[in-house]
């Protein structure tokens, strides 16, 4: 545990977080004339989620889906 004043978390912002990083600190508490006010720590890992391709392989495009495309593009003047 380390317990910093506030003007010494602002100059030394990077530091700190470098701190809990790289697991040297689990928590880091600000203090404000001498009393602990707020603590930092790092944000629990979430598992990434996949987002990318989650509808692969339900839907399939129509072989005419862009049969629409010329008479839009003509609408808006010859090009989109």
């Amino acid at each position: 545990m380390t317990q910093v004043n506030m003007l010494e978390a602002k100059t030394d912002l990077s530091k700190l977080v470098r701190m809990l990083e790289t697991k040297q600190e689990d928590i880091i508490y600000l203090a404000r004339n001498g009393t602990a006010v707020a603590q930092m720590t790092l944000l629990p890992e979430r598992p990434a989620r996949k987002r990318i391709g989650v509808a692969e392989g339900k839907f399939k495009v129509p072989d005419a889906f862009d049969v629409w495309d010329k008479e839009i593009e003509e609408m808006f003047g010859g090009e989109i």
